[in-house]
Order: structure tokens, then C-alpha cells, then sequence
């Protein structure tokens, strides 16, 4: 599944803030590397989940992962305009993990049990169509070894 794929890149994204802080990256290249992350593929992630699984059923699972989306948002921007600390990063990369594993164990599962199989064999032909090729972290000042 597409969301599943994304998921894998998002954790190797906090993986590598991680990493980074450890070798004692900039906080510009960390800030950098935030950037390209939200705007190349997190951005555009959250929004496709928004639409296509949390506005399926108003549950308590739907609106826990819409307020974290707003709240990651809130943090990926305030990265990216220079807003967030550098002890913030390591919190930031700690709240999207978590984020990751809350859909991956507990949404996705209840979405699978309860959305009906027609419903869930149309989210994941639009989700075939639109990621066509799946996202490549190309990013190239590779902080998280230097």
C-alpha cells in the first residue's frame, strides 16, 4: 500500500534528523532537509490520508490523526521559517514517529475493519493512480553522515 511506503520514508526521515543532531549537523541543514521533506512528498502525504481515510467515518481514530496532521504541520513550519529550536528537533522527529506508528497499528487496522470493501478497493485505486512512481529521497547534503 502506497500510505505504508510513505510511512517507511517518513521514519527514515526522523531517522536521519536524528543522525544528524548526533554528528552535530547545522540546524540549516537540518531546516534544509525539513523543507524538502514537506514540500517534495509529507505535504502532499498528509493531504491524500486527510481526504481519503480520516473523512471516511467521523471517529475518535479520524479526528486523533487529523489533530496530529495539524499539529505536525504547525511543526514542519515553524522548521522550515526558523521557528523551532534546535533541542526541538529531536521532539519533532520523536512526534512524527509516533504519528507513523499510531496509523500503521491502530487506523489503518480499524479503517480495514471497518470501511466496506468496495470503499477500501476504490481508496487503493486512487491511491495506484496517483503515486505512479513512489518517492525518492534524493536529497543531496547527506548531514545525517558527515
Amino acid at each position: 500500500m502506497p500510505f505504508s511506503r510513505d510511512h517507511h520514508a517518513g521514519l527514515l526521515f526522523c531517522w536521519k534528523i536524528k543522525e544528524g543532531l548526533k554528528k552535530g549537523a547545522s540546524f540549516d541543514r537540518i531546516a534544509n532537509y525539513v523543507r524538502f521533506f514537506w514540500e517534495e512528498h509529507l505535504r502532499e502525504h498528509f493531504q491524500e490520508e486527510e481526504i481519503l481515510l480520516f473523512n471516511q467515518q467521523d471517529t475518535e481514530l479520524a479526528r486523533r490523526g487529523k489533530a496530529e496532521h495539524v499539529a505536525l504541520e504547525s511543526l514542519f513550519l515553524a522548521a522550515i521559517e526558523g521557528r523551532l529550536a534546535r533541542p526541538d528537533c529531536l521532539p519533532f522527529a520523536e512526534q512524527l514517529t509516533a504519528h507513523i506508528r499510531f496509523e500503521e497499528r491502530e487506523f489503518f487496522p480499524f479503517m480495514e475493519n471497518n470501511l466496506p470493501p468496495q470503499v477500501l478497493s476504490a481508496i487503493s485505486d486512487i491511491l495506484i493512480r496517483l503515486h505512479t512512481r513512489p518517492f525518492e529521497d534524493n536529497y543531496p547534503d547527506e548531514f545525517w553522515i558527515k
